[in-house]
């Protein structure tokens, strides 16, 4: 796992406990809004939270380091970080708001709501619903559907 990933997985974990799925679709909406607002164009993605990529698994987006990391807890809550991690502002804006959006829904939720959304659907062309899936959900692809849905 990046140190980037690190510290925004931190960030979210010093905000409120959540299950490991949870964690994973915050991550992941995390890096979309990050790439669509602050890019121009899915040709040139120079500006998100981190490198590390997303697979789409039949739950929805998964970064595996992360899965590997938090699978010990299972369904349960990862324990709330007790300490202010901080982190440049603009980045910080990004997660408040990703929070304040979809920091009331839980993981089964957030997953139904990705399945619904096209960088995860278009991953698992050619897939059944219960099949394993290593398919990378790109920035590029994440870029041109959150935009389309922001404007």
């Amino acid at each position: 796992m990046s140190n980037e990933l690190k510290k925004i997985v931190e960030w979210f974990l010093s905000q409120q406990s959540m299950s490991p799925k949870k964690l994973q679709k915050m991550l992941y909406y995390a890096q979309a809004w990050c790439v669509t607002l602050s890019n121009e164009t899915s040709e040139e993605i120079e500006n998100k939270l981190f490198d590390d990529k997303f697979e789409a698994w039949v739950h929805g987006p998964v970064i595996p380091e992360v899965y590997q990391t938090y699978k010990k807890y299972g369904y349960n809550n990862i324990p709330k970080i007790d300490e202010n991690i901080q982190l440049e502002e603009d980045i910080e804006d990004v997660l408040i708001q990703v929070m304040d959006v979809y920091g009331n829904f839980n993981g089964n939720q957030l997953e139904n709501i990705t399945h619904q959304e096209k960088p995860w659907i278009d991953a698992r062309i050619g897939y059944s619903p219960l099949e394993n899936c290593n398919e990378i959900i790109t920035e590029e692809e994440m870029f041109d559907y959150y935009i389309k849905q922001a404007n």
